[in-house]
């Protein structure tokens, strides 16, 4: 009979190779920021009064939809925080572009969250899901630039008015918030829809982390990812919603509506995934966040927006470790000694049953020789051979799963931490030492070897994953091994697999990784050690 405890060992370590390796392979290469394009001055702003009715007849038909003469011109005003520059048009009173200052791209610019109007305006209004005309009506404003210091306010005001619609939108923002207030008047329908439009709040349009990118709906608590390669035909969710977004990793933008919505619906417009919302006409109040998924933030704002960051499966795990995560951080003043530190408190819990593990293997792999008797003088009778072997486990009070269990237990924790590492905004370009200056990024020390297969593309190499991988050898030659020599080159081959796997990962996740076989070195050199004098 085989030896349970290795082939279940195996078993997990190849799951978490493929569970890994997936998020590897499925991922693509990072594009490079696009530049800024350069703002075309406006001219100045024609008189609104001359070009539509101030106010819309009391009879006015209510289509579900309008045409209007697109005007040549639109005038653009930017608002500058300490946190952000936002461009808005009177081109149907959207925004236009949004830049992170805090936060910077590959150049050391800031993070662009809309670059440009793309095919759907930002903030865009219209008559019906799929039909946002009124966002390419020239809207009137008396509003002119804006810069807010810490704790100030401002406001913009946007007006249209036809035969057929009447709109008055007003933006309030704060100069120390990401947050933005806007309310919709909305006349001469009976109900309209607000888009967040094509990209906003995502700046990395691919990731190689492999997390989700794109329109995500939050529906009680629930968050529901849309992958916009199966979005053949659109999701409409009705009861619940709470807020639509648009995310990438790190960032996303968000309309929250303050009352209740009709729908929120989710739908491919041109190739391109658009979600909205449908409101009734009237007074409409909405929260736009755009910004970092900052946890503390986002709670503070009590709407829910902290759904935005997925903590994944064992989010019940997660967050408190994220909790211990900054609190060590605001002791020790760097994210990669806070990983460390709380890599080491969360193995002390599992230190007994480590060991006991570690003795049981220890145990069995000592029995080796006579399970192959076992297995040679009973090859033709399976049956009693694993009689037999029980009686054998029995005898020398092995448990031929005890070597798994520590395994098991440990896989939660470890997955919690891992979703934790991945996806904290905290750690993006967060220093640890020497020239580790990103652990939200590879360990690049001797640079990228090129891509050898489309999939994967290019990887990078540095003496962080390297280590990784030494110390996992070392780990498994101290570990207690099999008599098959096939299942022990398997087991040996595995530092090589996940070596490989770690090479583009956050430098945070390998210096985590690490941290944790160093700890098991240690503590299978005591147990060896103890296991020896108990021999002697």
């Amino acid at each position: 009979m085989e030896s349970m405890d290795k082939r279940t060992f195996l078993a997990i370590l190849l799951t978490m190779v493929v569970l890994i390796g997936y998020q590897f392979l499925v991922s693509g290469q990072k594009p490079q920021p696009q530049p800024q394009k350069t703002e075309t001055k406006a001219a100045p702003e024609q008189s609104e009064a001359e070009k539509v009715k101030r106010e819309a007849p009391a009879g006015a038909p209510q289509a579900a939809a309008a045409s209007f003469e697109e005007p040549a011109e639109a005038k653009d005003i930017k608002v500058d925080t300490d946190l952000y520059t936002i461009v808005l048009t009177t081109r149907g009173g959207t925004v236009k572009s949004f830049t992170l200052k805090q936060y910077k791209d590959h150049q050391g610019r800031g993070v662009p969250l809309l670059r440009a109007q793309g095919l759907f305006p930002a903030l865009g209004l219209g008559a019906s899901a799929d039909d946002f005309s009124i966002a390419k009506a020239n809207f009137s404003t008396a509003g002119t630039d804006l810069t807010l210091k810490d704790g100030q306010t401002g406001s913009l005001t946007f007006q249209y008015s036809s035969a057929r619609f009447t709109v008055k939108r007003t933006y309030i923002f704060y100069g120390d918030r990401y947050k933005i207030d806007l309310k919709d008047e909305v006349g001469g329908v009976p109900d309209y829809t607000i888009t967040l439009g094509s990209d906003f709040g995502i700046y990395e349009a691919k990731d190689s982390s492999a997390q989700h990118i794109g329109p995500v709906v939050l529906k009680d608590t629930e968050r529901i990812d849309i992958d916009e390669r199966k979005l053949n035909e659109p999701k409409i969710f009705k009861e619940g919603v709470r807020w639509v977004a648009q995310e990438d990793k790190y960032f996303f933008a968000s309309i929250v509506p303050a009352g209740q919505v009709e729908e929120a619906r989710a739908s491919k417009l041109r190739d391109s995934a658009v979600v909205t919302l449908r409101v009734k006409s009237g007074v409409n109040d909405f929260i736009v966040y755009a910004g970092p998924k900052a946890y503390d933030q986002l709670r503070e704002l009590n709407v829910g927006l902290e759904h935005i960051i997925d903590f994944g499966l064992f989010s019940i795990i997660a967050r408190p470790l994220f909790w211990v995560l900054k609190f060590f951080y605001r002791f020790l003043g760097n994210y990669g000694w806070a990983i460390v530190l709380l890599t080491i408190i969360v193995r002390i819990p599992f230190i007994p049953i480590i060991n006991k593990g570690q003795k049981s293997m220890r145990k069995l792999q000592e029995l080796q020789p006579k399970l192959a008797e076992l297995r040679e003088k009973y090859k033709k009778d399976p049956q009693r051979m694993q009689q037999e072997t029980m009686e054998l486990y029995k005898k020398y009070k092995v448990n031929p799963l005890g070597g798994c269990l520590p395994m098991l237990l440990q896989i939660p924790v470890f997955f919690a931490l891992y979703k934790v590492l991945m996806v904290a905004i905290e750690l993006r370009g967060a220093p640890f030492m020497l020239w580790i200056t990103d652990l939200s990024a590879p360990d690049t020390l001797f640079g990228h070897i090129p891509a050898w297969f489309p999939m994967i593309g290019g990887f990078a190499v540095g003496p962080l994953p390297l280590a990784m991988g030494i110390t996992m050898v070392i780990q498994q030659k101290m570990t207690p091994t099999s008599v098959d020599p096939a299942q022990n080159r398997m087991m040996m081959f595995m530092p090589v697999v996940f070596t490989f796997l770690f090479l583009n990962f956050a430098s945070g996740l390998v210096l985590y990784w690490l941290t944790n076989n160093l700890l098991s070195i240690a503590q299978q050199f005591q147990t060896n050690r103890k296991l020896a004098r108990q021999q002697s």
